[in-house]
């Protein structure tokens, strides 16, 4: 029996998956009312034919689209300034986010702000500091996924670097996700074996850290295992073949899982990464692979009496917290994800500053204990190797 991978869900926002959903783009952007949008998307995607082909695709429907790729790997907050100005001498009344996650983090912080009169960083993800935007100004959102890790489409969130502090700082809102994603996997077919290797080993990162987090939210744990699954068998085989339309559906589906998993919480590799990735500009999915066993051992007595269901849904024969990590650990070599952050070019001399920024990282709150930044700067060195 063919598996079926196509389909249209209503959660955690309204997704259209299968191959080909593109040529939709326009539909999708007339259920949200949009008729002039925004597509935004990053310097290295924008003359790709993707991009055109979904530019064309609303012109063909009759919408009035314009481009704009002024987005870095790690977006700062000019990307996001400079967008809003792009969308306003458009006279945008939507956005599409379309690329990987900073693509679709800038896009989303775009139609964020644009109805907006406070600066960006009063909305940070602190308390309740969402309630101070102005709701009914946000603009609505068409997201378009091309690669399989970040899950921003189905996200509230966007990850924007403080020019200042040169901290990753969480920016939130509720209506900040997108009304409609399109899930196509022909638009992951052009991705090289190393970025799909470091973006999918990101959306593991996100499945494993929401499973460890602390706190009861069993709906969360069981979205998280079997993204966990599917990154087990479906990633090895698009990166050993771009163009497993299959392989790739599974790897778009199990991003979005990640992403839905973590409203739980993610952990320590996400702090040290956000930190690492702000202050020397690295491939975020890539370094979360990396200091993912270096956190697993800091954290094992925290998260031993986890793993055996873990190692059970990925049918180890080991099913304890040593078993997780020994396949943790092949894994990363079969994808070629390097050993440590050194063989990526990050010195260790700036350890306690990482440390720091880490342990005030909002992900730090739900690594599965507490870690000063002393345990977190011990993390990074182990990491630097």
């Amino acid at each position: 029996m063919t598996k079926t991978i196509t389909g249209n869900w209503g959660f955690p926002t309204k997704v259209w998956s299968g191959p080909g959903r593109i040529k939709e783009l326009g539909k999708a952007c007339g259920e949200l009312g949009i008729k002039r949008p925004l597509l935004v998307t990053d310097e290295g995607l924008k003359d790709l034919p993707i991009v055109k082909n979904a530019m064309a695709v609303l012109a063909d429907c009759g919408c009035a689209a314009a481009l704009y790729a002024d987005v870095r790997g790690n977006p700062v907050q000019s990307n996001v300034d400079n967008g809003v100005a792009a969308y306003k001498a458009h006279g945008a009344d939507g956005v599409v986010a379309f690329g990987g996650g900073s693509g679709l983090d800038v896009g989303k912080a775009i139609a964020f702000m644009v109805g907006q009169t406070r600066p960006i960083w009063d909305f940070e993800d602190i308390g309740d500091w969402w309630t101070r935007a102005d709701a009914d100004a946000i603009a609505p959102i068409v997201a378009v996924p091309t690669t399989s890790g970040t899950g921003s489409e189905v996200g509230r969130a966007s990850v924007v670097t403080h020019p200042d502090t040169h901290e990753k700082k969480i920016i939130f809102h509720p209506r900040m996700l997108p009304g409609v994603v399109i899930s196509d996997p022909e638009l992951t077919v052009g991705l090289p074996a190393k970025v799909t290797a470091a973006t999918g080993i990101d959306a593991y990162v996100h499945c494993f850290e929401a499973f460890c987090a602390p706190g009861f939210h069993p709906m969360a744990d069981g979205i998280a295992l079997e993204g966990m699954r599917l990154i087990q068998t479906a990633l090895p085989r698009a990166y050993d073949d771009g163009k497993d339309i299959e392989a790739r559906a599974d790897m778009l589906a199990a991003a979005s899982m990640g992403a839905t998993a973590f409203q739980k919480g993610l952990g320590g590799v996400h702090a040290i990464s956000h930190a690492v990735g702000a202050t020397y500009d690295t491939h975020h999915g890539l370094t979360n692979g990396i200091v993912l066993p270096h956190m697993m051992r800091k954290n094992e007595a925290a998260i031993a009496d986890r793993m055996p269901i873990l190692a059970r849904t990925l049918g180890l024969a080991k099913q304890d917290f040593s078993g997780v990590l020994d396949w943790t650990l092949q894994f990363r070599e079969r994808l070629g994800i390097p050993d440590t952050l050194g063989e990526i070019g990050v010195p260790a001399d700036r350890a306690d500053y990482i440390g720091e920024l880490a342990e005030r990282d909002p992900s730090a709150g739900t690594n599965p204990q507490k870690l000063s930044a002393a345990e977190y700067a011990d993390v990074f060195r182990a990491s630097v190797g």
